[in-house]
């Protein structure tokens, strides 16, 4: 085997995607479930959270999906070019709309939190938007960092 680490971030990036997919099957609609049948007053409120955070899953497998792209230019050797930089930042936009969502949810969350006497429901939506948000600055680094050696590079295939 050639780069065993990127076959276990391979394997690693495929386990936290059927993990989030089994949550959205599984968990998501038996929390709605109860939740309406609980709080009946709040039950609009709880349709649109979940169908926000159901939007939210869309840029959340697209950055998966890059960052397995990612990886197999790493595996390709080509791991410094225009293609890892376009990876990077769909990564980067991906970030930004999952917080974005999320930070649109909070609204509609806390009367939710409010009828059930649980605030720390407001806390999740939070955690979610900062990681979010942290991934978003991580990845613009990453990307400006990749285009100044890009540029470094070609600048010293230049002058040779």
């Amino acid at each position: 085997m050639k780069y065993p680490s990127t076959i276990f971030l391979k394997i690693v990036i495929f386990l936290i995607g059927l993990l989030v997919l089994a949550i959205c099957i599984v968990w998501l609609p038996k929390v709605v479930g109860f939740y309406s049948v609980m709080e009946p007053k709040v039950t609009h409120l709880i349709y649109i959270v979940s169908l926000m955070m159901y939007l939210s899953m869309a840029p959340f497998f697209f950055a998966l999906y890059q960052g397995f792209k990612l990886l197999s230019y790493i595996d390709q050797n080509i791991a410094f070019s225009d293609l890892s930089i376009k990876a990077i930042k769909n990564i980067k936009l991906c970030a930004i709309a999952i917080s974005v969502l999320f930070l649109a949810i909070l609204p509609f969350l806390y009367p939710i939190a409010d009828a059930d006497d649980a605030p720390g429901l407001l806390v999740f939506g939070f955690i979610i938007a900062f990681a979010s948000t942290v991934i978003a600055t991580f990845a613009a680094v990453l990307e400006k960092l990749l285009k100044d050696a890009i540029e470094i590079k070609t600048d010293n295939d230049l002058t040779i």
